[in-house]
């Protein structure tokens, strides 16, 4: 019971300090400047206007949201391990895995938040359901992408380097599907030795790497709803890739010196 309430105190802190910063500021202005160029695009389109325009802001700010929502993560973290604030919460009785829980927590309701935020547009340009399916799978996408950049920031301990593996890891993620299918069909040498070498370390890398491109499809909102089985799946394997962090994450961090 202890625990429970030292990690849910941990978040709330994490998420009222986010509220105070300029981060709401800048994911409104994010937003906005999307939307604004939407109605661009739609002015300047020929044909399908409509779907033009939701599926260019639909795409820029499942950008923004991940760029923003990993950023902060990082900078978060940063800025404790050099105001020595992580010293100070570590020197109460608090065991290190629940400052971890907590932290998690409270990135992950700021990146729900942040996707409830950018789902509200889509609500208009295409529909209330389909506005709560593409939110509702932002906000797993984000989920995966605290973990994440909250492992790396721990791991690291300095920005650039964990900033740098948290994009390399997103953009491969993203590429991860069309980069298996380019290895599986090659325009020449499929029967070679390093074909079948390069072939096999792609699918490990693709059995430990979430397809992120599955994730908050644009396509949920200009063509056809995504069905209850694939949203199902990418709760259960967002969950998984979560806890796998986390439980990393928790184990990096309790091996260091503070």
């Amino acid at each position: 019971m202890l625990g429970t309430l030292q990690i849910a105190t941990i978040a709330r802190y994490t998420l009222l300090e986010a509220l105070r910063t300029r981060l709401p500021a800048l994911v409104a202005v994010a937003l906005a400047a999307l939307l604004a160029a939407s109605f661009f695009v739609e002015t300047i389109s020929i044909t399908e206007a409509a779907r033009l325009q939701t599926g260019f802001y639909a795409a820029g700010a499942r950008l923004a949201a991940v760029f923003i929502a990993g950023l902060y993560v990082l900078v978060s973290i940063t800025r404790e391990f050099n105001d020595k604030g992580l010293d100070l919460a570590l020197s109460f009785d608090l065991p290190r895995a629940y400052y971890i829980l907590g932290k998690l927590a409270g990135f992950i309701a700021i990146g729900a938040l942040i996707a409830v935020v950018a789902a509200l547009p889509v609500a208009w340009l295409a529909s209330p359901v389909a506005a709560l399916q593409w939110g509702g799978s932002l906000a797993l996408e984000l989920a995966i992408v605290v973990a994440l950049a909250l492992f790396c920031i721990v791991t690291f301990n300095q920005l650039t380097p964990a900033a740098s593996f948290v994009a390399g890891f997103y953009l491969l993620a993203r590429a991860l599907t069309a980069v298996r299918l380019m290895s599986a069909n090659p325009i020449a040498g499929a029967d070679s030795p390093s074909h079948e070498v390069i072939r096999l370390l792609i699918e490990a890398v693709a059995f430990v790497t979430p397809a992120l491109d599955v994730w908050t499809q644009t396509a949920w909102l200009v063509n056809e709803r995504a069905s209850l089985a694939a949203l199902t799946e990418l709760i259960w394997q967002s969950a998984i890739y979560v806890a796998l962090l986390a439980a990393a994450t928790m184990f990096d961090f309790h091996r260091k010196n503070f």
